[in-house]
């Protein structure tokens, strides 16, 4: 994927005029939001399954080697075969390797943000394989030649009726005439063209939410029964997983599960979860004769023991950003990166570095909502604290800016230069603003007031009115 993470101030620019963009994206909040509310509300005890989620997440992590290896373990013993992937790089070639002993010349694909990561459909497509997205939102954002602007939903930025035109453009072997405005038409139509591509695909390439060190499992969670498919029709099966998908037993599972999809979509359980353990058995009606896991580090080990430890508790929900202003706002792509929203402002700079993704973690209106609905208690905006601090340090950040918040420091420092300095101001404001109380334009804050007023204080500090009683 090409990263435009250092473009996000002119991404976001667009986004705010797209008007189609717009008209997508009230279905973010309209989509996601009430129906998380609703199902956390009908579950009395979800908080404590929050608690206990984290809790093993936690542990998992300070014993990730031992559960790793153990999880090797049980792969090999059922007959499949781990491939570690210390870069993204590795993870493709491990994978190509795969489908060329193969002779493959179609993949199906399950959805999975990790091959998003490593960019792998590139990779296919230039060594002569052909790639083909199952998820319906991939598939859709597939044939637009897009990337998703969402990690559950792909094509959320998407409008019916630009569906429907791209059906049209692409599906050329369909009658002219056939009715599809309607969602279950197009939904129909997908499902019929995909039908053929899982008997011609030779491998099959799955994400994982879940990989189970006790079982040497891969889960993966869906809605629309493509995963299973594409990981048990094609001759070969791939699951691509982030290491830190490792958790110790299927009873640790079953309690993550329980506040995965409310935390997503608002529903009890996914449609389908689906649990996948080694190649097929002689006994099995079917299933792949292959089954090969490809464990993709990519910097996540390096974040063990440090102030960004806790992202790997991330469960890929889609949460924070369903309830992030900044997302409603601007959407996925005007994030630059695979991961957009509040996790991809911490994630994205551990993957692809600060200087490239420096304004993401700025982003934020440090509201709160991320951490508040994260089912696994992720600190998102702390960590982007840690990120500005890091950025202004390695002086990424305007010269403007970091003077002036040195000179904002300076005064900080000495309470009696800041209360005078404060106190000069808001009457000079104050003044300034007039019979109106608002100021049109204003020296440094040249951002805000060109597009909106900002209100002038009131001639005494808030400070200095508490300090007189004024409450």
């Amino acid at each position: 994927m090409l990263i435009t993470a250092p473009k996000f101030k002119e991404n976001a620019a667009k986004a705010l005029v797209d008007k189609s963009l717009q008209k997508a994206l009230g279905n973010v909040e309209r989509g996601f939001v009430a129906k998380r509310a609703k199902a956390a509300a009908a579950l009395p005890e979800f908080d404590a399954l929050r608690d206990a989620a984290r809790d093993i997440k936690n542990h998992t992590l300070e014993n990730l080697d031992l559960y790793l290896e153990a999880y090797e373990e049980k792969v090999t013993a059922a007959g499949g075969k781990v491939h570690w992937a210390s870069t993204a790089e590795d993870a493709r070639d491990a994978i190509l390797d795969i489908c060329t002993a193969a002779n493959a010349r179609t993949v199906t694909k399950g959805k999975s943000m990790i091959t998003e990561e490593i960019g792998l459909n590139d990779h296919l497509e230039v060594n002569g394989i052909h790639p083909v997205e199952t998820d319906l939102g991939e598939y859709i954002i597939q044939l637009r030649g897009e990337t998703p602007s969402h990690i559950i939903a792909p094509a959320v930025h998407v409008n019916k009726e630009e569906i429907e035109a791209d059906f049209r453009r692409v599906h050329t072997h369909l009658p002219k005439d056939r009715q599809i405005t309607e969602p279950t038409a197009l939904l129909s139509e997908a499902r019929v063209v995909l039908r053929q591509e899982y008997f011609n695909a030779d491998v099959g390439i799955t994400g994982a939410n879940f990989l189970i060190a006790e079982t040497g499992s891969s889960i993966i969670v869906t809605n629309e029964g493509n995963g299973d498919l594409t990981q048990t029709l094609p001759r070969v099966h791939i699951v691509v997983a982030s290491i830190e998908k490792v958790v110790p037993t299927l009873e640790d599972v079953s309690t993550i599960l329980r506040v995965l999809a409310r935390s997503a979509t608002g529903q009890d359980m996914s449609v389908y979860t689906t649990l996948s353990t080694g190649p097929r058995r002689p006994e099995d009606p079917d299933g792949p004769d292959e089954y090969h896991v490809i464990l993709l580090d990519n910097g996540r080990s390096s974040m063990l023991g440090t102030e960004f430890q806790d992202m790997l508790r991330c469960i890929r929900c889609g949460a924070c950003m369903n309830h992030c202003p900044v997302y409603h706002a601007v959407g996925g792509h005007a994030y630059g990166s695979v991961y957009p929203g509040p996790m991809g402002a911490v994630l994205t700079p551990k993957l692809w570095g600060i200087d490239q993704s420096g304004h993401l973690p700025n982003a934020s209106t440090f509201c709160g909502r991320c951490e508040s609905v994260c089912p696994m208690h992720i600190p998102l905006p702390k960590m982007m604290r840690h990120w500005r601090e890091r950025a202004f340090e390695a002086h990424q950040e305007p010269a403007a800016q970091r003077y002036g918040l040195k000179l904002w420091a300076f005064m900080a420092k000495r309470p009696k230069l800041y209360h005078l300095a404060t106190g000069i101001a808001a009457r000079v404001m104050s003044l300034l603003g007039g019979a109106k109380g608002r100021l049109s334009s204003l020296p440094l804050a040249g951002g805000w007031t060109k597009h909106r007023d900002l209100p002038a204080p009131e001639t005494k500090t808030f400070l200095k009115q508490w300090a007189e009683g004024k409450r």
